[in-house]
């Protein structure tokens, strides 16, 4: 006879609460910067290459140790290395909000990012731990990355608000006391968890892991940014060429870094690959920010308020999916979702320069919430599919893969929305002007919006509506893109993933199977 799974009380979801902060700071630290970063080169005294290290140091090196921490979690002890990562992470936000020069926020960005690489794999590791069974389980899975996802959105929220407020340093400060409350709690609500059978980390397995993402992630943003330039063309290949031979010692070694027998599952895989794809789509939300505050002329803060709409939707969903997921197969609810952010990509096709904020706002929200079902379910499916010594492994794999696919993204989708701005702008520009002001007009809205300022009333009014179009129909192309990757997620889901049965329910129930056959 199957055990049954013993159910979640007051401490276990207390505990989810604790674990769910952490992964909020993480994703929030990324989205804030972007605001905070111009205050920070005025006061610091910063050139745009340690503009660059300041902002890209944190990502990389986030992305370049999930994997590694992810199997260290395993054998030194989740919560043991959550604790000692959230220690470092609360310290070296201190240290990053009272640098007193560019190379000391520089080193501080980079031990958060590091320290910051801790905290997804072992949160997400004890969620599944705490919760053993299935519906609470899913339900704590979709409440956990509902914080993750969030905390993106609420980036420029947040940091409009301390940057109105306070001075750019307070930025970091947040995590302080979500750290103190992690290490004060965590040893009386969370269970250690490791698995007796991990074996000591392959260190060639760890180099070639790091090589393989920072210069895969390196290359890809350089591109996004300069286009395809020899450097970062090379820095690719030798990224892509550390990867296979890091697939290939993986396959060799008796303790590989990545267990790469977890891709044979096919729910793992298409999970996976549906996390990849979502995160792909999130050059949109970077056209939706550009556009509130350049298009719309919006303050930081005041962009951040309009994104509330869609961040209560995102949550909403994420609350709901696993409870629907109960009552109907998770691949037909993805796949729904799907076509619900696609009518919002579907809205952005009726934006002009007149339209106003309702477009944008309406268009974001439908994105949000129909992605809300895939980012919530398929965290659940992940940890389902993997055994539970491998559950921290796993949660690394889906971290990074979001890593990659967000840099990816910027490099694919977010290069096509630019390509076209830039394609439309130069046909309107003004004539006589200097070659570094055609330049700054080019590169980007944001360039566009400053040199108006400094051109005559007439001329200035003409490029920003020029401008404002030429933005428009680049946001439209991102949005085309975007909506068809969401018809394959949805095509993907349905044809690989639709065996799965409603969440909690027996894989073997001929009841349920005649109530919910597969169709």
């Amino acid at each position: 006879m199957n055990r049954i799974p013993t159910k979640a009380g007051t401490r276990e979801w207390l505990g989810l609460a604790v674990l769910a902060l952490p992964a909020l700071l993480t994703s929030i630290d990324v989205s804030v910067m972007i605001l905070a970063l111009p205050r920070i080169a005025t006061q610091l005294g910063a050139d745009s290459a340690e503009q660059l290290w300041i902002m890209d140091i944190y990502g990389f090196l986030i992305a370049g140790f999930l994997i590694t921490m992810g199997t260290l979690s395993e054998r030194v002890g989740q919560r043991k290395l959550l604790i000692i990562g959230g220690t470092v992470f609360g310290l070296a936000s201190l240290l990053a909000a009272f640098s007193q020069n560019v190379e000391m926020l520089i080193v501080a960005r980079a031990i958060l990012g590091i320290s910051g690489a801790t905290l997804f794999p072992t949160t997400f590791a004890l969620v599944s731990h705490l919760f053993q069974d299935q519906k609470q389980r899913s339900f704590a899975l979709g409440l956990y990355m509902t914080f993750c996802m969030g905390g993106m959105a609420l980036g420029p929220l947040v940091g409009g608000a301390m940057l109105e407020y306070f001075w750019w340093g307070a930025i970091f400060l947040p995590a302080v006391p979500v750290m103190i409350i992690l290490l004060t709690v965590a040893p009386f609500l969370l269970p250690e968890f490791r698995n007796p059978e991990a074996k000591q980390i392959d260190l060639w397995s760890v180099l070639l892991s790091l090589g393989t993402i920072l210069l895969v992630i390196y290359g890809v943003k350089e591109i996004a940014k300069d286009g395809f330039q020899l450097v970062s063309i090379v820095v690719m290949i030798i990224g892509i060429v550390l990867g296979i031979l890091f697939i290939r010692r993986q396959k060799q070694v008796t303790n590989p870094l990545l267990d790469l027998r977890l891709f044979s599952n096919s729910v793992f895989r298409v999970s996976l690959g549906g996390m990849f794809s979502i995160t792909l789509t999130g050059a949109f939300m970077l056209f939706v920010s550009q556009y509130f505050q350049f298009v719309q002329g919006l303050s930081p803060l005041q962009a951040g308020l309009w994104t509330l709409p869609s961040v209560i939707a995102s949550m909403l969903g994420s609350f709901f999916a696993p409870l629907i997921a109960r009552r109907i197969r998770p691949a037909y609810l993805i796949a729904f979702g799907m076509i619900i952010s696609m009518t919002g990509m579907l809205f952005v096709f009726q934006l002009t320069v007149t339209s106003g904020l309702a477009i944008v706002v309406i268009a974001h929200i439908l994105f949000n919430v129909g992605a809300s079902p895939l980012t919530s379910l398929s965290s659940g499916l992940v940890a389902e599919s993997v055994p539970q010594e491998k559950v921290g492994s796993a949660g690394s794999m889906l971290q990074t893969s979001g890593e990659l696919a967000f840099a990816v993204g910027i490099a694919t989708i977010g290069s096509l929305g630019t390509a076209v701005y830039r394609h439309q702008i130069t046909d309107y520009l003004p004539a006589h002007l200097p070659p570094k002001t055609v330049q700054s007009v080019q590169e980007s809205i944001a360039g566009a919006v400053e040199v108006a300022k400094r051109l005559s009333n007439s001329i200035g009014s003409e490029l920003l509506s020029n401008a404002y179009h030429a933005f428009i129909n680049g946001m439209i192309a991102v949005s085309l893109v975007c909506g068809l990757i969401y018809v394959m997620i949805a095509f993907v889901f349905l044809k690989q993933m639709r065996h799965i049965l409603p969440i909690g329910t027996p894989q073997d129930s001929k009841d349920y199977q005649k109530q919910y056959p597969v169709t």
